[in-house]
């Protein structure tokens, strides 16, 4: 589906470093203010252990996994020259994964001089909030001059603008007004960069991976009254994982650092939730295949995702719900027990559905 999560930072945060664990790549990490290349891009492997179940079922020759997009921009620290290249590289991404540099390490010096995981926040969301404003500057001019002969629509549109540069002014977020459904149409043509979703990925020492240190006390105090998601990661020791190439010597490593699983695979998970998606699977030609739709889709609107012409020549599409197969054992059995339904076109999918889609074209 095309769809792209952005890695934000400063600089020496450990973003790349993460990128590299969850893309397989070797992308240079960087100490300097802002790197001499543009963004480093891979795609993400979503981890699903529901495909491996559904392996055992089906015994296919191939399993795809769904993925996401995974831009790593280069980190900017303040009053920095690169500022422009950083807020178009933001605008192209759906959501943001929000790297907070949360430990102590004399060997990767901050720009800064110091470790505050807050004034790093501000420093990179003050570029995004900066030009949210100015947007909103620009338009209010415009229906400034509409507003001149009395229109009541320019009037009305400035008040909703008007409540939004306050907003911006005070250093807040797009993503925290709140704004009547009926005046939503005042910011249409708006892309707010402060409204894009964030999960915050606070980047810890090894001896803190499972526990708290005073810099993630203070990220979590930040935000006690908002619903943001913080994780808690240590991208060094993430990186030593990656290196592990046996799964045995891997869950070995990770029972030694109290980990059911690698910090990355969280963090992946939880790009893709931010960006509202689930997933559907297909089981059919020798292959298990998940597949990304966006939450509310239709049955027909995810045949399209599979290929235009099933939706185009879309008829109707059998259900097995994932849970079901794994109660009841077998796909005979699903059947057996009436738990194999037949949709329509305006079915909404949930996460989880197997199905299996008739059209004709």
């Amino acid at each position: 589906m095309g769809l792209r999560c952005g890695i934000v930072g400063v600089a020496a945060c450990g973003k790349t470093t993460l990128f590299n664990c969850m893309s397989g790549q070797k992308a240079q990490t960087s100490v300097s203010s802002f790197g001499k290349g543009g963004a480093n891009v891979g795609m993400v492997q979503v981890p699903d252990e529901r495909l491996d179940m559904l392996a055992k079922f089906y015994t296919p020759q191939k399993i795809v996994h769904t993925a996401v997009d995974i831009v790593d921009i280069p980190g900017i620290t303040k009053g920095s020259a690169d500022g422009n290249r950083f807020l178009a590289d933001v605008r192209n991404t759906d959501a943001l994964i929000h790297v907070l540099r949360c430990f102590e390490d004399p060997s990767v010096p901050h720009a800064d001089g110091s470790v505050d995981p807050m004034r790093d926040m501000d420093t990179v969301e003050l570029e995004m909030k900066v030009k949210d404003l100015e947007l909103v500057e620009k338009k209010i001019e415009k229906l400034e001059k509409v507003a001149k002969s009395g229109d009541k629509n320019a009037i009305k549109g400035i008040e909703v603008l008007e409540k939004l540069k306050r907003h911006f002014e005070d250093f807040l977020p797009a993503r925290n007004i709140e704004i009547r459904d009926t005046d939503k149409r005042f910011l249409e043509d708006m892309d707010f960069l402060s409204a894009k979703p964030v999960i915050y990925v606070c980047n810890v020492d090894e001896s803190s991976v499972t526990g708290e240190n005073t810099h993630v006390r203070k990220v979590r105090e930040r935000f006690k009254e908002e619903e943001n998601q913080i994780l808690v990661i240590a991208a060094k020791t993430e990186a030593e994982i990656a290196k592990v190439n046996s799964l045995e010597e891997r869950r070995e490593f990770l029972e030694m650092m109290g980990l059911s699983e690698p910090g990355v695979n969280k963090m992946i998970r939880a790009a893709y939730n931010l960006l509202k998606l689930q997933t559907f699977f297909t089981v059919a030609n020798k292959e298990v295949r998940a597949w990304t739709i966006r939450e509310g889709m239709t049955a027909r609107e995810a045949a399209g995702i599979i290929h235009s012409d099933m939706e185009r020549g879309f008829i109707r599409t059998e259900v097995i719900r994932y849970e079901d197969l794994v109660t009841l054992g077998s796909e005979a059995e699903c059947r057996k027990k009436g738990k194999v339904s037949v949709e329509g076109k305006n079915y909404v999918v949930e996460d989880g559905d197997i199905l299996y889609i008739r059209f004709n074209v």
